[in-house]
């Protein structure tokens, strides 16, 4: 009974405000009262309303909004909506939304405090939390895209997703406007050099994009070193094959006349300075077919070893390709001719973009958060302190996973196109892939210890990544804390351990015998849990995502194919290098893709500075303003690192760092 004070906050976001008009109830823990204001809400606006209510309401649990379909479905996006009880110390609640309200049904809109199942004990939102996971189950449903890969959001095509998993407006529009731009430069690209010769590396300069980065124009300028090659395993587009040797590979198998290789590296071995890059993942993929030429794939290994100034240098490089049926494949050092030397690298790079692009970049990044938020949209109702963790990092996942599958890796899609593992064999990369997918891999605390890569100075990638780390499960550990009491608490949730069980057995296929849980004992198993869900979404997405434009838009250093088999001696000429690496067409097209890719995106949202505000509360509240203080400083750290340094590793950097798999 009183005079409430309405507000309603509409997107800013195109299309966001609504021709039809929208009703509004008011729902107390007394009862429920029908407003008699109706409202057309308008774009970007927040708008204010003085009401009367005859009832005794009591403590607000709910708003109900019904947006009146006219003539024709005119969808709104509802920010939030905030209401002040009577009086001038009346309490005010805000009711959460930033989703969709279609002409549908009434929406129920829960106040914004989250509530554990054990945080309801009078039941007020029980049926809520039942009727919204029910209608979510129906909406995200599970699909096996390929056999034996990670699940995915069933769907073939963006209008079989919620809308509320679709690009907002402005997002599209730069999408497809890049991508029609990048076809369009191609085809320019194309033309231009449809009677060129293509005879020497100089000539891949005819279609490099000179002033979209700096450091693509240093790698264009220092591929050919073996320095800058090492360091690419180190701190470049994918940091996450490297390891420190604990024995000399059984893999590697040294010709005759190989003892003094073979001290060196037992040397290395010994004073732990000894590095492998193993692409064995690769060994038998059959390479793709392109307009009836054969492209080539090899399972390269490469041994190298780290100086004291810091550098990673290459010391032997074996590609084993079994079809060649050589006993002992030819070992290439640094002392070989340098087109042989050259050439082997480039191998390597190849072998890498397959790698990165598939295992580590695709599964790891985008299917990895594409599990995450299927299942929390199955399992964790708007209620609940974990889904408000989560939720805005799994923005715009699924129509970009969608995107890719339909146009990257789909038949005919750029793969098949392309790039050398196509054709299907980036299908059975991705298969084998999956089973190397364990929990232990995706948290960098054990990854870099089991890759013994703790305490290396130079890996920029490893000190970032452990860095954001912790802060990341800092942040997390503060929510979890106020809403867990005890490890019991946890134990007790039962949508929480549904949602780590769907994850687990659902979503991975029974990924249990890789070290995933299907259940959470404590507090501690929560937060780190969690912790890998977000920073999988975020931090190690932007660290295998950002780099492409920079490392791969000179192509001799990352060839999307090989047009050649491996070469079996060291009798390597320019011509044997010009007729592997990509030709003009295939070369254009991986830069038109890395730029589509690489480039910064105009609606990007950093790590922790996302505008919605999904918890009600001040210590909620207070967490995320800590959390983006502890980012703020470790922003400013890498600064002034990376001023330091001849090559800046920008790529973890927070401000830099996606909120979401985005793109």
């Amino acid at each position: 009974m009183g005079r409430y004070r309405v507000r309603v906050a509409t997107g800013s976001s195109v299309f966001a405000g609504s021709n039809n008009q929208v009703q509004l109830w008011l729902v107390g823990e007394h009862g429920e009262e029908e407003l008699e204001l109706r409202l057309r809400p308008s774009r970007g606006k927040v708008e204010e309303f003085n009401v009367e209510v005859s009832k005794v309401l009591g403590p607000l649990l709910f708003v109900k909004v019904y947006k009146r379909r006219l003539l024709a479905e005119d969808s709104w996006f509802c920010d939030r909506i905030t209401v002040q009880g009577p009086g001038d110390s009346g309490v005010e609640a805000t009711f959460p939304c930033y989703r969709w309200v279609l002409g549908a049904g009434v929406v129920c809109l829960p106040e914004g405090t989250a509530r554990t199942v054990r945080d309801d004990p009078q039941g007020f939102f029980k049926t809520y939390r039942e009727e919204e996971l029910k209608e979510r189950r129906k909406q995200y449903s599970w699909h096996s895209w390929k056999d034996n890969v990670i699940r995915t959001v069933s769907g073939t095509t963006l209008s079989d997703l919620p809308l509320d998993e679709r690009f907002h407006e402005e997002k599209r529009i730069d999408f497809e406007c890049s991508l029609a731009k990048g076809l369009k430069d191609l085809a320019v690209k194309d033309a231009l050099n449809v009677l060129s010769c293509w005879k020497s590396l100089e000539d891949f300069d005819r279609i490099f994009w000179s002033g979209q980065s700096k450091l693509a124009e240093k790698v264009r300028d220092s591929w050919k070193d073996d320095a800058f090659f090492g360091y690419q395993f180190l701190n470049g587009a994918n940091p996450m094959l490297l390891r420190r040797s604990t024995i000399l590979p059984s893999r590697l198998k040294l010709p005759p006349g190989s003892e003094e290789l073979q001290a060196e590296l037992e040397r290395h071995l010994q004073a732990g300075s000894l590095f492998e890059a193993d692409f064995s993942l690769l060994d038998g993929i059959q390479g793709n077919v392109i307009l009836c030429c054969q492209q080539y794939l090899a399972a390269p290994l490469v041994m190298l070893k780290l100086e004291p100034d810091g550098n990673l240098l290459p010391m032997a490089i074996q590609i084993q390709v079994p079809s060649l049926g050589l006993p002992t494949p030819p070992v290439f050092l640094p002392s070989d001719p340098p087109m042989a030397w050259l050439l082997a690298k480039a191998w390597v790079r190849s072998s890498d973009f397959q790698l990165h692009q598939l295992q580590y970049h695709l599964l790891r990044g985008h299917l990895m958060a594409e599990v995450i938020s299927v299942a929390t949209m199955r399992c964790l109702p708007t209620l609940h302190p974990i889904f408000k963790i989560l939720i805005p990092h799994l923005r715009y996942t699924m129509e970009i996973n969608i995107r890719a599958r339909t146009g990257l890796v789909s038949n005919g899609g750029v793969f098949d196109q392309v790039v050398s593992s196509g054709g299907g064999g980036h299908v059975t990369v991705l298969q084998r892939a999956g089973s190397f997918l364990t929990y232990r891999s995706l948290c960098p605390p054990n990854d870099l210890a089991d890759r013994r890569l703790l305490g290396v100075p130079s890996s920029h990638y490893a000190h970032d990544a452990l860095r954001l780390w912790e802060i990341i499960k800092r942040y997390v550990e503060g929510i979890v804390h106020l809403y867990y009491a005890d490890d019991e608490a946890v134990e007790n949730d039962p949508e929480l351990q549904t949602w780590c069980k769907e994850i687990t057995e659902v979503g991975l296929h029974g990924a249990q015998d890789r070290g995933f849980p299907t259940s959470f004992h404590s507090r501690d198993d929560l937060c780190f849990f969690v912790t890998m869900c977000i920073f999988t979404c975020t931090g190690q997405h932007s660290s295998v995502h950002q780099g492409q434009l920079d490392w791969y838009a000179w192509v001799p250093n990352a060839p999307c194919t090989m047009r050649m088999p491996p070469p079996s001696t060291k009798d390597v000429t320019l011509e044997m290098v010009m007729a592997t690496l990509p030709n003009v067409h295939q070369a254009s097209l991986q830069m038109s893709l890395t730029w589509q890719l690489g480039r910064a995106q105009p609606n990007m949202v950093p790590l922790g500075q996302h505008k919605e505000e999904y918890f009600s509360g001040s210590e909620p509240q207070a967490m995320l303003s800590r959390f983006r203080e502890e980012l703020a400083i470790l922003d400013k750290e890498i600064t002034e690192r990376n001023a330091k340094l001849a090559l800046p590793y920008e790529y973890l950097q927070p401000s830099r760092v996606e909120n979401s798999v985005t793109i």
